[in-house]
Parts: C-alpha cells; sequence; structure tokens
C-alpha cells in the first residue's frame, strides 16, 4: 500500500487503544465497529481530547465494551478518528442513551467544524493479538472502495484484503493489521494499521506482497486509495 499520501515524516507517535485485545476472526462473529470522523476547531483541540479520554473510560464499563481507538492525523490537528468495538451491535445500541455518551455528545457541539461522521462496520479479518507498541509506533487509517461489480469476481477486494492482511501480520515490526467491512455497503473496507516504527512501515510498503495488493486492487477500484498517518490519542 503506498504508504505516501500523509508525508511520512517519523514522527514519534503514542501506542494505540485500550480494552481487551483483538480477537481472531471466527465464523459467526458479530463484532460489531463504530467508526467516527470529526474535524475540530484547532482552539477546541484539547476540550476534544478530554472529552475522548472520559468517553473511552466511562464506556470501558458499558456491557459487551471491546477497546476505544482514538486517532488523531499527523500534519493536521483536530482532525480525529475514533474507532469503536464492541461484542455486538446489541450492546452498543445499549448504552445509546446512556449519560456518558450524552456528555460526549455535547462537549463536541462548541468546537466542532464538521459533523460526526459515523459509520458501522463488521470484522472481515481481525488478528488474534494487537501490539499497542511505544512512542515510536505508526499508525495508519485506510479506505479502500471496490466496484460493486467487481465483488466475487477473480480479484475481489475481500480476497485481496484477507490475502495482504495475513502476510503482513508476519512481517516484523507488525503490532496490528486489521480490515474491517461496512456493514450496509459490502464494497468498502477500513483498515487499521500498527507498525513499530518508520523502518517497519517503509519495509511494509516495499514488501512483494504489498506490490501484488496494490497491482491487483487498482484494476477493481472504486476510487482512489485513501491512506492516512495518524497519532493516538491516550
Amino acid at each position: 500500500m503506498p504508504h505516501r499520501m500523509c508525508l511520512l515524516i517519523g514522527a514519534s507517535l503514542l501506542a494505540a487503544g485500550q480494552g481487551v485485545p483483538a480477537r481472531a476472526q471466527v465464523a459467526g462473529d458479530s463484532a460489531f465497529y463504530a467508526v467516527a470522523y470529526v474535524e475540530i476547531a484547532p482552539s477546541a483541540r484539547a476540550t476534544m481530547v478530554a472529552a475522548l479520554k472520559q468517553y473511552r473510560t466511562a464506556s470501558s464499563k458499558d456491557a459487551g465494551f471491546g477497546r476505544l481507538d482514538a486517532f488523531e492525523q499527523v500534519g493536521w490537528p483536530g482532525h480525529f478518528a475514533i474507532v469503536e468495538t464492541w461484542r455486538d451491535q446489541v450492546a452498543y445500541e445499549a448504552r445509546r442513551d446512556a449519560a456518558h455518551v450524552k456528555q460526549f455528545q455535547e462537549a463536541l457541539q462548541p468546537g466542532r467544524v464538521s459533523g460526526y461522521d459515523l459509520r458501522p462496520y463488521k470484522t472481515l479479518t481481525v488478528g488474534s493479538t494487537t501490539g499497542q507498541g511505544d512512542g515510536q509506533a505508526v499508525h495508519i487509517v485506510a479506505h479502500v472502495d471496490a466496484a460493486p461489480s467487481a465483488q466475487g469476481g477473480k480479484a475481489d477486494a475481500p480476497t485481496l484484503l484477507r490475502r495482504l492482511a495475513e502476510a503482513s501480520r508476519k512481517e516484523p515490526g507488525n503490532l496490528r493489521f486489521d480490515v474491517l467491512q461496512h456493514a450496509m455497503r459490502g464494497n468498502h473496507f477500513t483498515v487499521i494499521e500498527t507498525w513499530q516504527n518508520q523502518s517497519a512501515l517503509d519495509a511494509h510498503a516495499a514488501a512483494a506482497h504489498t506490490k501484488q495488493y496494490r497491482d491487483e486492487l487498482q484494476p477493481i477500484s472504486g476510487s482512489p486509495l485513501d491512506e492516512r498517518l495518524y497519532k493516538a490519542i491516550n
């Protein structure tokens, strides 16, 4: 995958996430992922970070909570991505009216300069363990769209992404390589990666299996590949 969309400047990044480790994909996996994006005015950044931490801590006590990863885009302060993992959609929906959920929503309003773009996902392939890394860890959130007519074909996107994930997890320095599939639009995927450091990411970008993935995805891609570099909010 061409990790050059955001200049890979070798920034030191914080480790991602809290909660229980991710688990390997199994038949009948009911895990639910709420992936959200929001832009906050620079003057409200500190308030947003504090609200995210409070929301994560409170949510960790809810039944069915798995983990919550909060990321801020490198080179674009105030652009946040939030990835919530829940046992299933029922568990996620059950606490929508909870006080801490409403508190988080209210905290966003004064500084928000975009909508809270929330999207539902399910598991395509998730690693059995998820390393957090240290201050040098590099985090990538990528979006992949395949032309709907390409699904089920000789080179379909789910097959390509599963193959890439399996190979990438075996690379030295890989701490996380998860692929989520949109719950309602099966041709849309989000890839979440964590690498031990910049060198590990650079080696992955140059790997033979990464090049093969790029080459085979390009003819069935429905949009330009969107990959962004993030730092974790701890």
